[in-house]
């Protein structure tokens, strides 16, 4: 039994994945991690000129750009006659997945809540995300 467990013990720190540094232990040595992606002013100044608005999003609340749609609205069949998606908005009432469907075009470019998203005609699953 003791044997097996050794055994079992050498194949699993076998198994282990190689460090993202090459193995190399030396910090000196190890290449430098990647920029970390700025945020706050240059994020809300770039969804400015996109001509949006840094807004609270999902249930974590992280601002994230919102762009509002022109074709807000419109009657679709599919996302490509859509600025953003083709969705039914009322889940209460929308069409089982596969059934033909007519959607609206989205208001806005956030992705958070609970839709259906209608292409080719035909609804898709309702999703909510949050």
């Amino acid at each position: 039994m003791k044997r097996l467990m050794m055994a079992a013990a050498l194949f699993a720190a076998a198994c282990q994945p190689m460090p993202a540094d090459g193995g190399k232990t030396d910090l000196a040595e190890a290449a430098p991690a990647a920029p970390v992606a700025q945020t706050g002013a240059d994020d809300a100044a770039a969804c400015s000129a996109r001509g949006g608005k840094m807004l609270p999003q999902g249930r974590m609340q992280t601002m994230r750009c919102v762009v509002s749609y022109t074709d807000a609205g419109n009657r679709c069949t599919d996302g490509d006659e859509c600025q953003g998606d083709c969705r039914v908005e009322d889940v209460a009432n929308a069409p089982q997945a596969g059934a033909a469907a007519v959607g609206q075009c989205q208001a806005t470019s956030s992705r958070f809540g609970c839709y259906t998203t209608v292409e080719d005609g035909k609804a898709e699953a309702t999703i909510c995300v949050d």
